[in-house]
């Protein structure tokens, strides 16, 4: 796995594991690790946010591009 991919997966596991104690605990962890209430948002949390909504769009295109890959293979396989 490429870093890049590593990464866009951890942050991703992040923002689930946020979101999934958010609607279990109403806790925002993100929040509380800049020692902040839930809810409440400053420069370094939004940043934390951006970075995992850009690792979801990553993991878009790389579960797009796998779906391609694996037709195209399913195809070539059939074909012959």
């Amino acid at each position: 796995m490429k870093k890049l991919d590593l990464l866009a997966a951890t942050l991703v596991l992040i923002g689930g594991l946020n979101w999934g104690l958010v609607a279990v605990a109403k806790f925002d962890l993100v929040a509380w690790i800049f020692g902040m209430d839930f809810g409440e948002t400053n420069v370094a949390s939004r940043v934390v946010y951006g970075l995992v909504g850009l690792a979801a769009v990553y993991g878009i295109g790389s579960l797009l591009t796998s779906a391609r890959r694996l037709h195209a293979h399913t195809a070539a396989a059939v074909a012959r």
